[in-house]
């Protein structure tokens, strides 16, 4: 089972990779964090001027392909380097605004992957969320299609 060690070392190969030339600017911290049925992960800042990234807890298991992590992490890290919870200059308004994060996904030749997670929201996540949390209720409304 994949646990917070396992996350920070993706998110330093993330960012070393995609991310040579974004400043990091405070410290930042990557953990598995809630078992969330409409969101995959978030970033805020912390009372102590550190940023967190969370990741959905759920993600620990195997059954969610790497690649849901990757994009999540990504994803996460272009808000970092857009100014969003962390000490960079604000780039925009609004963190979504305009398809930001995905156009920004795409220029870094991940449309694929975005497609990909699409389809795997759409046809697995609900079944894999239900398995792992068998308690909870079975609806699901996802805020993106």
């Amino acid at each position: 089972m994949r646990d917070d060690k396992w996350l920070d070392e993706k998110l330093e190969l993330i960012w070393g990779s995609l991310f040579p030339d974004t400043e990091r600017a405070n410290n930042v911290i990557i953990r598995f964090k809630g078992k969330w049925k409409n969101k995959f992960g978030h970033i805020k800042r912390l009372s102590n001027k550190d940023t967190e990234i969370a990741i959905n807890s759920l993600f620990k298991h195997d059954q969610v392909p790497e690649f849901i992590i990757d994009l999540t992490v990504i994803h996460e890290l272009v808000h970092y380097s857009h100014g969003f919870h962390s000490p960079l200059p604000k780039l925009y308004d609004h963190p979504h605004k305009h398809g930001i994060v995905t156009k920004e996904l795409k220029k870094l030749g991940y449309s694929h992957l975005i497609k990909e997670e699409r389809k795997f929201v759409r046809e697995e996540w609900l079944k894999i969320y239900n398995e792992l949390n068998p308690k909870k209720k079975r609806s699901l409304f996802y805020y993106f299609k």
